[in-house]
Order: C-alpha cells, then structure tokens, then sequence
C-alpha cells in the first residue's frame, strides 16, 4: 500500500521523536510512575525503611482537599501564577510594542532589560530578598525618600506583604521573556500589511486591533501557556526569600510539596501533592493543545 505524501511526513516526524520520547520514558517515566504509586500508600518516616506502609488509595488526596493549609497553599499558587502572568504579559506586551520601532540605543536598552532574565533563578532570589530586608533594603530606602511610608516595612516576614514582594521579584525576571517572545511576534508582522491598511484609512489604533492582535494571537498563547507553566511550578524563588513562610502565606504547591517529603518526612502526602501539582499543569498542557489545533484548522 502506497502511503501519500502527508503520511510518510507524518511517519518521519515519529521516527524523528521517537528517540526524545524513549529517553524521557526511561528518565522521567520511572518516577513519574513512582511518585503515582507512593502517593497511593502511606509511606514516611516511620515506616520506609521496614517497608510496612499499606495501600491507602485516594485517602492521601481526600485529607489534602480537607486539609486548611493545602487550601490556603493552592490559593497562593493561583493568586501567584495569575497576577505575575496579567503584570508580565502586559507590561512585557508593552516593551515589545515600544522595542519593535527603530531608534537611538534601543539595543542597548533591551539588552539591559533582558540581564534579569539571563540571571540564575537563585542569584535572583537572593538579590530579591536583600532588596526587601526591613534594614538597609532597597525597596524601603526608596519609598522612604520618596515619602511614600514613614517607617521600614518588614516585607518578608509580613504574611500581607511577603507574596506581593515575590511576585515583584518574579514579575522582574519575567516581563523581559514575555517582551522577548512577543517582539519576535511583532517583528514576524510585514510592514506592507499596516501601509496596506493605512492607504485604506485605518488609524493606528484599527491598526493594532485588527491587525498586530489577531495576528499576534499564535505568540501570545504560547506565552501565556509557557508563563503559566514556569510560574505555576515555581519553588526556588519562594523557598529562597522565604522558605513558604510567615505562616505558609507564600507556601505554593512546589514548596509544599518539598515541605511535606523532605522536612516533616510525609512522603505519601508529599508526592500527593506533587500530582496535584503535575495534572494541573497536564490539563492546561492539554488546553493549549486544542487551542493550537484550532487555529490550524
């Protein structure tokens, strides 16, 4: 049987990820497969080593969705993930638009906003929570010149403040991808379409809503997804300025997780939690594949 054109194309495109897709079934497989099965026992300190635990089934799960702190540690996650993805997306839109047009140092200048995305995520962890100490911090030092607080705020160790300060860091490292991303987008977009339009009497706002956004579409869903993802699993920000304190108030899923496993010593709850983790972002993967298939069709 003689196969069309379109289908030997389709066979070479497996034959070419067939290699990735067994190295990741040997390296991620076996402990995805793992961490399924321990989150179905009772497995932790007492008993890992005589191999007593017992099957528990989704007892692990039923205590989590009851338990206040795993509640208040997802509703970090989501307030976390969702406002650094509106701060990010928006002012990195904004960057993309200005860095799009051609003048004096605008290289130069976006080179230097990219510096704290080329940053080790611990280096900037480290430097965001020196920037907010309660004495001799950045962050306090300017509002205080700038008569916007009479006293230091202790940022990091206020359960109302402490998230806010880890989105700004976050947002920091974050805004220069979405503004990398989308420039590339941006710059994809001819020039002819827009004079096209404006010989046609379009002004520069038409312009932008019909014409950069819906062109713009297929690079801002693969930012916001890829964003959701990174921010999402986010751990080493969080446990490096505050290590999910005061109070489990900056506690996120990964955090938690980690907590759980490897500080008190729940492996089962910690792997548990750990799979929440992973088929939350399982369905948004999912998600963002029909998206993608839609706009192909």
């Amino acid at each position: 049987m003689k196969l069309s054109i379109a289908a030997k194309k389709k066979r070479e495109a497996y034959i070419f990820i067939l290699p990735g897709f067994i190295y990741l079934l040997i390296v991620c497989g076996y402990l995805l497969i793992y961490n399924i099965v321990l989150s179905f026992r009772n497995v932790n300190v007492r008993n890992i080593a005589s191999g007593d635990s017992v099957f528990v089934g989704f007892e692990n799960y039923i205590e989590l969705f009851r338990d206040p702190t795993f509640l208040m540690v997802f509703r970090n996650t989501i307030i976390f993930t969702l406002a650094c993805l509106v701060i990010q997306f928006t002012i990195g839109f904004l960057f993309a638009m200005f860095f799009s047009k051609k003048f004096t140092l605008a290289g130069p200048v976006r080179g230097l906003i990219l510096v704290g995305y080329m940053m080790p995520m611990s280096v900037t962890a480290l430097l965001g929570r020196n920037m907010f100490l309660l004495d001799g911090g950045v962050i306090n030092d300017l509002l205080m010149k700038l008569h916007i607080v009479s006293e230091p705020v202790d940022w990091l160790v206020s359960a109302g403040t402490a998230l806010a300060a880890i989105i700004a860091v976050n947002c920091w490292v974050g805004i220069p991808f979405n503004m990398l991303l989308l420039t590339s987008g941006l710059t994809g977009i001819s020039d002819d379409i827009y004079e096209s339009a404006s010989i046609d009497g379009a002004n520069k706002f038409q312009c932008f809503l019909y014409i950069t956004l819906p062109l713009m579409k297929p690079a801002m869903l693969s930012v916001l997804m890829l964003g959701f993802i990174y921010t999402f699993k986010a751990f080493d920000l969080m446990y490096i300025m505050t290590q999910g304190g005061p109070f489990n108030s900056t506690d996120v899923l990964g955090t938690y997780a980690y907590s759980e496993a490897f500080t008190q010593y729940e492996f089962s709850k910690g792997s548990a939690i750990a799979m929440v983790l992973f088929v939350c972002l399982f369905l948004v993967g999912l998600f963002y594949l029909k998206l993608l298939s839609k706009e192909d069709d």
